[in-house]
């Protein structure tokens, strides 16, 4: 199953104007890509019977392509014009970012912390990640079934830790913890 980026992709920048902007366009890629990995899902488990892969960890594992893609540490694209173009796109809309900052009540604090970024921006890129990855990861998972629960228990504290179990998320009082790591994981060693 490949990441699908095609929101993206072929984005003219004029379009990303703001923060919010690209959240809308990754969740919008986000859920594609959810949507795609649940419909071809069962074909996977008749290729590859007894895998061990559930719904949730594909997902989390699309969701980890996802952050190393947004962060500019994606390693293994496939097409390097379409990768090439991808990776302009996403470092014109982090510079959009950056000078929209001056807008922020926290502006010169901002400014201050970015202004050795660019043009990569990959401070700004990490820091928006952080920011968004549990928005992003709600997206994803909005058309995982209701039973697919994460293969371990990731939810919760060292004490009481629960399976993420309806629809690949974690539920109260820990609703808004993202199941997942991957994305923190180097790209190669997933």
């Amino acid at each position: 199953l490949s990441l699908c980026n095609k929101n993206m992709e072929k984005k003219g920048t004029t379009k990303i104007t703001d923060k919010n902007d690209l959240l809308a366009d990754v969740c919008m890629a986000a859920n594609f890509e959810g949507e795609s990995i649940k419909t071809h899902y069962k074909q996977y488990e008749v290729q590859y019977p007894g895998s061990g892969h559930t719904t949730c960890t594909m997902l989390a594992r699309s969701f980890a392509d996802i952050g190393d893609i947004i962060r500019g540490k994606d390693l293994y694209g496939r097409n390097n014009r379409k990768r090439k173009q991808l990776e302009e796109n996403l470092q014109k809309y982090f510079e959009n970012i950056y000078y929209g900052l001056s807008n922020e009540t926290n502006a010169k604090e901002l400014q201050e912390r970015y202004k050795d970024d660019t043009p990569d921006f990959f401070k700004l890129r990490e820091d928006w990640w952080s920011l968004n990855r549990e928005t992003v990861w709600k997206a994803m998972t909005c058309s995982a079934d209701r039973g697919n629960a994460y293969f371990r228990a990731t939810c919760g504290d060292e004490k009481k830790a629960t399976l993420a179990d309806v629809q690949c998320r974690c539920t109260k009082p820990n609703a808004d913890q993202v199941p997942t790591s991957f994305d923190y994981v180097p790209q190669f060693l997933r």
